[in-house]
């Protein structure tokens, strides 16, 4: 990958709409070789999908929380039902497997504080395995990005 599949995935990652016309005015090339290196990201997986953002607030999904959950064991059955349990989840919009303190991170995102407890109650407590979940509400967003730092 060269300064110009760089400064393709830049401008992308900013507008994923960005006509080929002008993604190739952008980044200093014809329009032809333009699409074909943005052909071949596409078939390296390096660029992986196009998608919408969403306000979240817009769409009754203003609360944001993050969970630790630590696990009662750490078998591959309990850490692979786990995982599976949490793809069923629309609510959990991001999962970690961590090293130290917890097993996993979530981020879940749903309308209100009660909504989340209803959540937390009916459907993550129940995934078997759990021991321990811990709740972090965050006060106020200070940077959100779905762009990486690509130099």
């Amino acid at each position: 990958m060269d300064q110009i599949d760089r400064r393709i995935l830049q401008a992308l990652q900013h507008d994923g709409k960005l006509q080929n016309n002008e993604l190739a005015q952008r980044v200093g090339l014809s329009a032809s070789p333009c699409l074909r290196r943005v052909k071949q990201l596409e078939d390296d997986g390096v660029i992986e999908k196009y998608v919408a953002l969403i306000d979240p607030a817009k769409v009754n999904l203003g609360l944001t929380v993050f969970a630790r959950i630590w696990l009662k064991e750490q078998s591959a059955y309990t850490v692979n039902h786990f995982v599976e349990s949490i793809k069923d989840l629309p609510e959990v919009v991001e999962c970690q497997l961590m090293a130290g303190d917890c097993d996993f991170f979530l981020r879940i995102v749903v309308s209100d504080l009660e909504a989340y407890r209803q959540f937390q109650i009916q459907r993550l407590n129940k995934i078997t395995g759990i021991q321990n979940v811990k709740t972090e509400i965050p006060l106020q967003k200070v940077k959100l990005t779905t762009e990486l730092p690509i130099y």
